[in-house]
């Protein structure tokens, strides 16, 4: 397996509108962003992935783009951009991009085009199929809720739309819409940027099945047989490859839904020329019901963390490459999901943190999860901004009569918008990050939880993040070296080694707030590498581990 700077590096997910506000208007801006790159810097990360800041009528937070080649005017200009990227270059740190092509806002140039008839240039573009007795042409039910198909009276037909209906589906079997993204790519590339995150990327291919209508089942059918992981998204991608990716020294990761390791090596695969690595989300869904919604509450079995995330460790060993993330702007966070955000709140954040960095992967930090930002619980959805959770409220209160009550523990522990209140730089009005009202609350606990207090405590989570990273790049082992699940059936321990031309770490991570106890027969540690708490070298076989305490041990 060949070594790449990506491979090496640590990724910081910047969500902008809720970052850093720069002209008090209450929404994060590029300007922003430039003010707090020194403290990325000291951080130690090496990439920034930004999520969009492309012109956008804003209905799905940005991943809705009215124009590719345009910044949206709540952030800033393209000269801000040009800033930015020049700023971040001359500190060392990279710039990673959303790429957004599975489908473009309904305000795009393309579409309003494309509506006008059925003879229009762009017609085609997008998905456009007939009703079928007054119906959508198929059963297929959106992610975001509701049938997939938008009728429109100008042509009387319906467009696809796998999410918000101002998100119209870019018809990817169209070699001009496969002409005009590539175009599109490459105008960002030579401007300097290092790479793309491409949302849903595995879903531009869709097989289109359109038999005679079938009556709805229970409102709606799933589309997934139709919209994953299907053959020709590998022939758009490896064109895309040829015509676009291997021009240039950058770094791909493309977000997969549904994906399966096997499907996965055929995006990552070194001589398959597609991607560098995926965003999958098995692990990230085994705390929800099998066949159930995201909504409905399921306690986490460690047991079946450790077999997922072996899993994909070891099937992406020699022909692959993995992400490694908790957090993004799509998942609430993790020290609230999987730890405890209270009482252990240091001591389970840090050893997330080092369950996830010393696997075999690229890890991804989202902005405030190295300060150990919690989830939100608002008073009242009126407080909440996330599509998503406002349909599902929507349709479990509006059209299902459930109480608020019993529906909003869901959505405190699974909104979105868990991950997207403002960032908490310091204990002044708005946690600092706006003089203004920021577009969404700041979490209450921001006097306590923030950067400056973070910065100002050797023993805070940002600084155990920090001496992390800068291990990783004195370990060539927690990059490159092999996986071991250890201890598979212990209930509370996570355990695992790591090993690379003779030097060998074991890794140990208390998964839960109670102690318990660890056998180390036949292992002999010479030294603590990083510990959570004052750990020291075992004195004999039976090595007791505290509330969600972590350590690696070197152990040659």
């Amino acid at each position: 397996m060949s070594k790449q700077w990506w491979k090496e590096s640590v990724v910081y997910q910047i969500y902008p509108r809720s970052f850093n506000d720069s002209n008090g208007d209450g929404i994060g801006d590029i300007q922003g962003i430039i003010s707090k790159l020194d403290y990325l810097t000291e951080l130690g990360i090496d990439v920034v992935w930004l999520s969009p800041v492309y012109q956008s009528p804003n209905d799905d937070n940005g991943y809705d783009i009215s124009d590719y080649e345009a910044i949206m005017a709540d952030f800033g200009t393209m000269a801000d951009w040009d800033q930015l990227l020049e700023e971040m270059h001359t500190r060392g740190l990279k710039l990673v991009m959303d790429l957004v092509v599975n489908h473009s806002s309904d305000e795009h140039d393309w579409f309003i085009e494309s509506r006008k008839s059925k003879e229009n240039a762009y017609r085609d573009y997008y998905i456009w199929r007939p009703g079928q007795d007054g119906k959508p042409p198929t059963d297929w039910i959106a992610s975001f809720g509701g049938s997939a198909w938008q009728y429109d009276e100008e042509t009387d037909e319906y467009f696809l739309h796998m999410f918000s209906k101002k998100q119209p589906d870019l018809n990817w079997e169209n070699e001009k819409v496969r002409k005009d993204v590539y175009e599109m790519m490459c105008f960002w590339l030579d401007k300097g940027v290092d790479g793309f995150r491409m949302d849903v990327i595995n879903m531009i291919s869709k097989k289109e099945i359109l038999p005679t209508y079938e009556e709805f089942q229970a409102g709606y059918a799933k589309a997934e047989p139709y919209q994953f992981n299907l053959p020709g998204v590998h022939d758009y991608l490896r064109e895309m490859n040829e015509e676009v990716l291997s021009k240039y020294d950058i770094m791909t990761v493309g977000e997969c839904p549904k994906v399966t390791p096997s499907e996965a090596k055929k995006y990552t695969a070194e001589h398959r020329q597609e991607l560098d690595m995926v965003f999958q989300f098995e692990h990230m869904g085994l705390d929800k019901y099998k066949g159930k919604s995201k909504w409905e509450l399921k306690t986490l079995d460690l047991r079946d963390l450790k077999a997922n995330l072996s899993k994909w460790q070891n099937e992406l060993e020699n022909d692959g490459w993995n992400s490694l993330y908790w957090c993004n702007h799509d998942q609430p966070r993790i020290v609230s999901r999987f730890g405890d955000d209270g009482k252990y709140h240091r001591e389970s954040a840090t050893m997330l943190a080092t369950l996830l960095h010393m696997m075999k992967g690229t890890p991804y930090i989202y902005q405030g999860e190295e300060i150990g930002m919690t989830n939100c619980h608002f008073d009242s959805i009126d407080d909440y901004r996330d599509i998503e959770t406002l349909n599902y409220y929507q349709e479990m209160v509006g059209e299902h009569g459930k109480v608020p009550n019993d529906i909003m523990p869901s959505i405190y522990a699974k909104s979105r918008d868990n991950a997207r209140t403002p960032m908490q730089w310091n204990s002044s009005s708005e946690a600092g990050f706006t003089t203004g009202t920021p577009w969404i609350k700041v979490n209450p606990n921001y006097k306590k939880i923030n950067v400056e207090n973070a910065l100002a405590d050797e023993n805070s989570i940002f600084h155990y993040y920090k001496k992390l990273i800068k291990l990783r790049r004195q370990h060539d082992v927690m990059v490159y070296g092999s996986y071991t699940l250890l201890a598979e059936d212990h209930p509370a321990v996570f355990a695992y080694e790591r090993e690379l031309d003779g030097e060998k770490l074991l890794v140990l991570c208390n998964f839960y707030g109670e102690s318990t106890s660890f056998s180390l027969k036949g292992m002999n540690p010479k030294q603590v590498l990083i510990s959570n708490y004052e750990a020291e070298l075992p004195t004999d076989d039976q090595l007791e581990l505290k509330p969600y305490e972590a350590i690696v041990y070197q152990m040659n």
